[in-house]
């Protein structure tokens, strides 16, 4: 998926000019927690979010520092930081020059993005033009939009089983057999790893087509040489026997 399939469009924004009062009257009133701000041409020159309004003078929620540090950081560095808690325009508050993205920027390039630069949204730009904004709630949503599933038959659903964990680096190489009938995955095997049963039912649950999985592998413990055997039915695990 791409940013144009999840985000948001017809996206509400300020002007640079324009009162910090105005804007958080805006985002209140549209429960938003982040607005463009564009210049008279359209273009994007920042972004005004509530993180950018955490620390104001209104609240007495600025820094207070020791003196020592103080002078230490300069009077500019000082200046600066009393502007932005204490400016009533959004140019002197905003966010400038954001981290955007393009319609086609796939997810998971704007997911690392966001991880990357601890941000929760990005504008998506058309050149300097904003066409929509993408924020976590957005990608949120985006996990919610499931293909239709499409009837496969069980030699396909096996196929695609084996395609999906031959691309994971912490499958059990040897020992894990896995047949379908009916749509119904039946797990056997030797695992190595607990965790490693889990991941194995999840990664056949997500193939479409599956109606249910059978669990029915063997946990040998490294170290010990324990056998515990799969969970039953009722989920409780049996006895373990060496």
């Amino acid at each position: 998926m791409n940013a144009s399939d999840v985000m948001t469009r017809n996206v509400l924004s300020v002007r640079p000019e324009a009162t910090i009062a105005e804007a958080i009257r805006l985002m209140l009133d549209n429960r938003i927690s982040g607005l463009p701000v564009l210049d008279e041409t359209g273009r994007l020159v920042g972004i005004l979010t509530e993180g950018d309004l955490l620390r104001r003078g209104e609240t007495g929620t600025e820094r207070h520092r020791p003196r020592w540090l103080e002078i230490l950081m300069g009077p500019g560095r000082l200046a600066e930081e009393y502007v932005r808690t204490h400016g009533r325009r959004i140019a002197e508050v905003m966010t400038r020059d954001p981290v955007g993205v393009s319609p086609d920027t796939p997810l998971e390039e704007i997911v690392a993005l966001m991880e990357r630069h601890r941000i929760k949204r990005v504008p998506v730009l058309d050149g300097d033009v904003p066409v929509g904004i993408l924020s976590r709630a957005d990608l949120l949503r985006g996990a919610l939009a499931e293909a239709p599933v499409a009837a496969a038959s069980d030699e396909e659903i096996h196929e695609r089983i084996l395609a999906e964990l031959a691309r994971a680096a912490w499958v059990p190489r040897d020992g894990v057999a896995i047949t379908v009938k009916n749509g119904v995955v039946d797990l056997n095997g030797v695992i190595l790893d607990e965790k490693e049963r889990v991941a194995l039912r999840v990664a056949a649950e997500n193939v479409p087509g599956v109606r249910a999985v059978q669990d029915h592998l063997v946990w040998v413990e490294p170290v010990s040489g324990t056998v515990i055997d799969a969970p039953t039915a009722a989920g409780v695990e049996k006895p373990a026997r060496r």
